[in-house]
């Protein structure tokens, strides 16, 4: 059992600077207006979908555990808390073959040997100089299948500043390759769960699609509030300005309150419709604190 801890957020933390993985779906832009609904008394801090890690990152709980059933990922992030350095140097040597080959051959050789052999070594490039950081699989065989973007990535300088920035954020927290289902299993109570999955109108070609139903989302959420546990949970709101509702069914007492937060312009939709205008391109969470 954890120690009960009654101010869990880490005193002293640099600011964040910026982003340290591109990531589609990433809460980085509003992870403060989210956080600032968060309890403060929880015990441990749950995240079973991690994604980009930015609403970890932007809390700094003093103790965290983040999961996803994507090794790649978790390999970053385990990387970032007990070698930075090494992580460092993952992006400035894949950053380097840019000024010898040319950024879409250096980009095509890094993904080729991903490919070959998923790691978080070429997936931490990968992330940062795809389109968009629009991360998407075939779903037969795992292939990534992302373009080069049309961005030049951070310069291994930039990227080196923000991993000393997000270690210092993050370093009292662990990372677990594991089942959603696993990790919130085993949250305890007074643990704070923040669930933000897979959305549900999303290509299925789109990392993590493939396996999630919101439906066993639910009944977990649910068996964690019997425990008491708290649980937090971002999903699709709208699309499209509002003009396309997603209509989530969520069952009913299940959380306290629902709130629509304006999540920007959807890259998802800016890397579908390949360069044409995205200003209506609009995207709402429906965020739903307990």
């Amino acid at each position: 059992m954890l120690p009960q801890l009654l101010l869990p957020e880490i005193a002293d933390t640099p600011p964040l600077d910026g982003q340290l993985l591109k990531w589609i779906g990433s809460k980085y832009r509003v992870a403060s207006e989210i956080v600032a609904y968060f309890p403060r008394d929880y015990r441990t801090y749950v995240e079973p979908f991690l994604g980009s890690g930015a609403m970890m990152a932007t809390l700094a709980p003093a103790r965290g555990i983040g999961g996803d059933k994507f090794a790649p990922l978790i390999e970053i992030w385990r990387t970032l808390v007990l070698e930075p350095g090494t992580l460092k140097r993952w992006y400035s040597e894949r950053w380097g073959r840019i000024a010898l080959i040319g950024k879409k051959a250096a980009y095509v050789e890094c993904l080729a040997n991903y490919n070959r052999e998923p790691n978080g070594a070429d997936f931490v490039f990968l992330c940062r100089a795809c389109y968009g950081g629009v991360v998407r699989f075939r779903k037969a065989d795992g292939y990534m299948s992302t373009p080069c973007g049309i961005h030049d990535p951070i310069s291994p300088e930039s990227f080196g500043r923000r991993v000393d920035t997000w270690h210092a954020r993050l370093n009292h927290c662990v990372f677990v390759q594991s089942d959603y289902r696993e990790l919130m299993q085993r949250a305890e109570p007074g643990d704070l769960i923040y669930c933000d999955p897979p959305y549900t109108h999303s290509q299925t070609i789109l990392y993590g699609a493939q396996e999630f139903l919101l439906s066993e989302l639910m009944t977990e959420i649910a068996a964690c509030k019997e425990r008491n546990v708290r649980v937090a949970l971002s999903i699709d709101g709208s699309k499209k300005s509002g003009l396309d509702l997603c209509k989530i069914e969520i069952p009913r007492g299940l959380f306290e309150r629902e709130i629509t937060i304006n999540c920007g312009r959807s890259m998802l939709r800016r890397f579908q419709l390949e360069g044409r205008d995205a200003e209506a391109e609009v995207v709402a969470d429906t965020w739903v604190p307990d």
